[in-house]
């Protein structure tokens, strides 16, 4: 077992290709360019010790971090990574994870753009997030206490669980497949559009024009906040507490909810093929006329 203690680190490629090492209380840093400094590292333990220069860790395998910094000028520090594992991390370098397999990520602070692109496996615990584009094109994640806040987040993702979750976002969801959303808050706009088998369980949406152009929409014990004109064009079974602002054309399926603000069924629309069930009008089904 090699390890390394209290050393600062500046040169190309410093510990490439390392195994069976434990790094503690380390610098990567310095004048001289010093990127890829672990790049195809095997079985290493990485503790107390901060980062700054680029791409660090890229194709590392069974990799642990631990308490450590990737700062602002750290670009692109984890790509191609396998079985990487990150707790108490701060991670503020662009672009930070991408293409990466099988990936845990736990008590972390996180500002990077276009985080976590086209990955497989990743678990995210009581993490606190910010970035543009989230999770763009990745498959098979777990999430639970996040407190995320950005942009056209879990665009074109597959297969998603999230619970116990703060999601401040907008366009989320876009394209998304077999995703399950459970007591979360989720706000911002256009949620959802394209997406098939997405599923919101207990969660406070809120925003305009959500949920559009959906295959297999499913919302269980909801709340919608501020929702005009939702399930446009729609396949959707809804229970929604309280009022939805306005609801136009959904294409087929079942709405209930206490109370519906609006709803709009134009030229375009298929009212015979859709329930709303207004359960403050004594469960009344209402089947709106086009105008």
């Amino acid at each position: 077992m090699n390890i390394y203690i209290n050393q600062t680190y500046g040169e190309e490629r410093a510990l490439y290709g390392i195994s069976d090492a434990k790094i503690r209380s380390c610098s990567f840093e310095g004048v001289e360019d010093g990127e890829s400094a672990l790049k195809e590292c095997r079985r290493v333990s990485i503790t107390d010790t901060s980062f700054r220069l680029r791409y660090p860790l890229w194709h590392a395998e069974d990799a642990v971090v631990t308490n450590s910094t990737f700062a602002e000028t750290c670009r692109a520090g984890m790509w191609y990574t396998k079985h990487l594992t990150m707790e108490n991390c701060r991670i503020y370098g662009v672009k930070a994870l991408r293409e990466a397999d099988e990936t845990k990520l736990a008590r972390c602070e996180i500002i990077s753009s276009e985080f976590g692109w086209k990955c497989r496996g990743i678990e995210l615990r009581d993490t606190k997030l910010e970035t543009e584009y989230l999770f763009l094109d990745s498959e098979r994640i777990y999430i639970e206490n996040l407190d995320f806040k950005g942009k056209y987040s879990f665009q074109y993702v597959k297969d998603i669980h999230i619970k116990n979750s703060n999601l401040d976002t907008k366009d989320a969801f876009w394209h998304a497949e077999n995703v399950t959303v459970e007591d979360s808050v989720v706000s911002g706009q256009y949620l959802g559009w394209y997406s098939k088998n997405l599923r919101l369980v207990r969660c406070r949406i809120s925003g305009t024009q959500p949920l559009c152009y959906c295959e297999g929409l499913v919302l269980e014990d909801c709340t919608m906040e501020g929702c005009d004109l939702s399930f446009e064009k729609s396949d959707v079974r809804a229970s929604v507490k309280g009022e939805i602002m306005s609801i136009k054309n959904p294409a087929s399926g079942i709405i209930t909810a206490d109370s519906v603000g609006e709803v709009i069924f134009d030229k375009f629309g298929h009212p015979e093929a859709v329930e709303i069930k207004i359960m403050n009008h004594e469960q009344e089904i209402y089947h709106a006329q086009k105008e």
